[in-house]
């Protein structure tokens, strides 16, 4: 820590960063012309030279040496290749690597615990630069990332909010969509409205619960608890389309009318829908229906879903920036900012919900 203090004239990439105003990942692409550096605007390079004479900033010899040994890749584990969730974020993943000249080595856990902690140590073996996961509900323990915190390898989770000094994450913020979907629904003058909430074991199910309540709160509308279904832990991503399809079959003999369904995602969403057409229901002529997430199937769907858009190639992209910038930087992995970032989810409205005032009640109002 002396020898560092002693070292504080230097001026550091970040420092050039601040004084051009551009981000210190675009800095290093300039300062080491970097194969991205031919994506950079004549202009933008021009103010980082200058920014970087003015404060007669010199790169960093040791870092580079002890950099020369590159392979440049990246490690990048998911733990279900077929989740829905996970073909955007790989796209932006992918699209990204590539602009910066590294390459993914890709191994899926197929949800399993042992095999994601197998696959890590395979990764730590083949030195890979940096890391990337995808996370889903199956990872609980985020010890398990421990020997990268160890090896000072940089990491992004995504799908996780996670309260840790060395690991970077990028989530979706879950309560802001749960407000979004509740708000569209009763912007439409939905009042009678069901709810299939997702699994205790899913950390995104009581944040968007939370964003649902507070909104229902906020407006003064009611939740009928009777009105509310609770997915069961599943271990299958793809089998929240039967949870939802179940779900429709309980809500039907609870005898309790509605007018639309505010689903966890998008694959429970679908599987309401599966569930009311086989019952006769007519979506949205006779119930309007919402998911979350904005998976491939739900724009493809008859009639096409409503849905809360998370900008999941945007969080794929973001993860890749995050890493190469720790790559980039002359600091050292102990003192390079962790960021923890949250990104805003977006409404976007298909054919799946209609006015209130155009619906009819699935079916007639109960005796009680």
């Amino acid at each position: 820590m002396n020898a560092k203090k002693g070292k504080k004239h230097a001026a550091t990439i970040r420092d050039v960063a601040a004084e051009s105003g551009f981000s210190p990942a675009t800095v290093s692409i300039v300062l080491n012309n970097a194969p991205l550096s031919r994506y950079i605007q004549a202009t933008t390079k021009e103010r980082i030279v200058k920014a970087a004479r003015k404060l007669g900033y010199q790169p960093n010899q040791l870092a580079r040496s002890l950099r020369s040994r590159r392979n440049n890749t990246i490690g990048v584990v998911v733990f279900d290749l077929t989740d829905p969730f996970c073909t955007p974020i790989m796209r932006g993943i992918e699209n990204t690597l590539y602009q910066s000249s590294y390459v993914s080595l890709l191994a899926d856990a197929h949800n399993e615990l042992s095999r994601f902690e197998k696959y890590l140590e395979m990764l730590l073996e083949r030195r890979v630069e940096g890391m990337i996961v995808i996370a889903n509900w199956t990872l609980v323990d985020i010890a398990l990332l421990a020997d990268l915190e160890k090896r000072n390898i940089p990491t992004v989770v995504i799908g996780r909010e996670l309260q840790n000094e060395t690991i970077n994450s990028i989530m979706v913020d879950n309560e802001a969509g749960g407000r979004i979907a509740l708000q569209h629904l009763h912007s439409l003058q939905h009042r009678k409205i069901a709810f299939v909430r997702g699994p205790k074991s899913v950390v995104d199910s009581p944040l968007r619960w939370q964003g649902i309540t507070d909104y229902a709160q906020s407006v003064g509308l009611p939740v009928d608890p009777k009105l509310v279904i609770e997915l069961p832990d599943r271990k299958e991503p793809n089998s929240s389309f039967e949870g939802g399809y179940r779900a429709v079959e309980e809500l039907i003999k609870r005898k309790r009318p509605f007018t639309a369904v505010l689903a966890f995602d998008d694959m429970t969403a679908l599987g309401v829908m599966r569930g009311l057409a086989e019952r006769g229901i007519s979506v949205p002529d006779q119930c309007s229906v919402i998911g979350f997430d904005d998976v491939a199937p739900a724009a493809f769907s008859n009639p096409a879903l409503t849905t809360v858009r998370q900008p999941m190639e945007g969080m794929g992209s973001t993860a890749v920036e995050i890493v190469v910038e720790s790559l980039s930087s002359d600091l050292r992995p102990g003192e390079i900012s962790v960021v923890h970032r949250k990104i805003s989810p977006e409404l976007v409205v298909r054919a799946s919900t209609r006015a209130a005032s155009l619906t009819k009640t699935a079916f007639p109002p109960s005796a009680d």
